[in-house]
């Protein structure tokens, strides 16, 4: 062997090592602090809004009925974007890190295997019956949204190729929605308006699969088979804005392209909603861009205040330690941890009777009532803001702990 041709200059060396090194640096996008204060913000709503003590409650922390949008409405299409926006972050990071494709598809099975099966486990404590369970939920289509989109990103990581499958996604659920005939009902918007409650295809298709026992309102489910189909577009608009925020733009300029395309995808899904209402239930092509707008413009506002103002190192570490933040970061670092210790107490507690006919949660209620008889809508926010709390305490233990539980 010739160790003449292979020999390097030492200074050489260290400036390419240098070099390399800056390239690495710049090429790898800190961590954005604005998206662990999103996702915090997101999962706190939720348990809010999902924890309602009445249904009296003010009519922002509750669902629309059937076609139309209230915020609540928005807490679970802006995690299932951030969820696309954090695989292209995971999934990018572990490539650079030389981790291979074929683990890394080994790790994305087994953790949507964990999500669904974690998913029926919140789906059916504390009781387990199978002949009541329901496959379907929040956490199993995060499961399914998860594998679809992941598998996508390491076959074709550019943002092109998913610009199309979400557009084809939308279309196509229009299309099935609009033109398909409904067995027993006819086509919509002519045997049957357009999205019945009961005579639309996804509810249909559901039925055939299970009976009323596992569906979440008998004769439907607002996590069904079909609508997984624009909720993966949801997960896509995410994982687009993740291949976005990884590019060489300055921070300020990726976040003025967010809020513009926040702006874009809102008009477009009220546009839509004129002929193929925005319906949260059915996750609706016009409920994906309305919705997914207001996720963009979300997450531009919140590097705006927070990421780009502090976007040097030292800043960041400085802000990351503020304990302004530190009430969003618990539940925004612990998120399916959050979500899923809420999940588990409201159907737990419930069945903790401290006298006959009276459960823990109820109790508190009625006390609650007494401090605030004349307002159900009051008392409802104050419960279900102690019942947040609640939730936040031992998932504030985690995090000072430092223990970060990921599936």
């Amino acid at each position: 062997m010739n160790t003449t041709s292979a020999s390097v200059n030492p200074s050489t060396k260290a400036v390419s090592d240098r070099e390399a090194s800056a390239t690495s640096l710049k090429d790898k996008p800190s961590r954005l602090l604005s998206l662990d204060l999103l996702r915090g913000l997101d999962i706190g709503f939720m348990i809010l809004v999902n924890d309602n003590a009445d249904d009296r409650a003010y009519w922002p922390l509750k669902h629309a009925e059937w076609n139309g949008f209230t915020p609540t409405d928005l807490v679970f299409p802006t995690f299932l974007f951030l969820v696309g926006i954090s695989t292209v972050l995971s999934l990018s990071s572990r490539l650079a890190q030389g981790v291979t494709k074929t683990k890394l598809l080994v790790h994305v099975f087994r953790r949507a295997a964990m999500l669904y099966l974690l998913g029926l486990v919140v789906n059916s404590f504390p009781f387990f019956h199978l002949a009541t369970m329901r496959f379907y939920g929040v956490l199993p289509r995060i499961a399914i949204c998860y594998l679809l989109v992941a598998i996508f990103y390491l076959i074709s990581p550019g943002w092109k190729s998913k610009a199309v499958v979400a557009t084809t996604a939308l279309v196509g659920y229009w299309i099935l929605m609009r033109f398909v005939p409904v067995p027993g009902y006819g086509v919509p918007t002519h045997g049957v308006q357009i999205l019945d409650p009961d005579g639309n295809l996804t509810a249909w298709i559901d039925r055939q699969l299970f009976s009323a026992p596992h569906l979440y309102e008998r004769t439907r489910d607002p996590e069904g088979l079909l609508s997984t189909i624009p909720a993966v577009g949801t997960a896509l608009l995410g994982m687009i804005t993740g291949i976005w925020l990884r590019s060489s733009h300055s921070l300020k300029r990726k976040a003025n392209g967010i809020a513009i395309a926040g702006v874009s995808s809102v008009l477009l899904g009220g546009l839509w909603n004129m002929s193929f209402p925005i319906n949260k239930k059915l996750w609706t092509s016009s409920f994906v861009l309305f919705a997914g707008g207001f996720s963009l413009l979300l997450l531009a506002a919140s590097i705006w205040l927070i990421d780009v103002p502090g976007s040097e190192e030292s800043k960041s570490k400085r802000s990351r330690r503020s304990p302004v933040f530190t009430p969003l970061l618990v539940f925004g670092t612990n998120a399916i941890a959050a979500y899923a210790l809420s999940e588990l107490l409201a159907s737990g507690l419930p069945n903790v009777h401290i006298k006959r006919g009276v459960d823990v949660l109820g109790a508190f209620y009625q006390l609650v009532l007494k401090v605030v008889p004349h307002d159900p809508a009051l008392s409802s926010l104050i419960y279900s803001l102690s019942y947040v709390l609640m939730c936040w305490i031992p998932i504030y233990i985690l995090y000072r702990r430092k223990i970060f539980i990921k599936i």
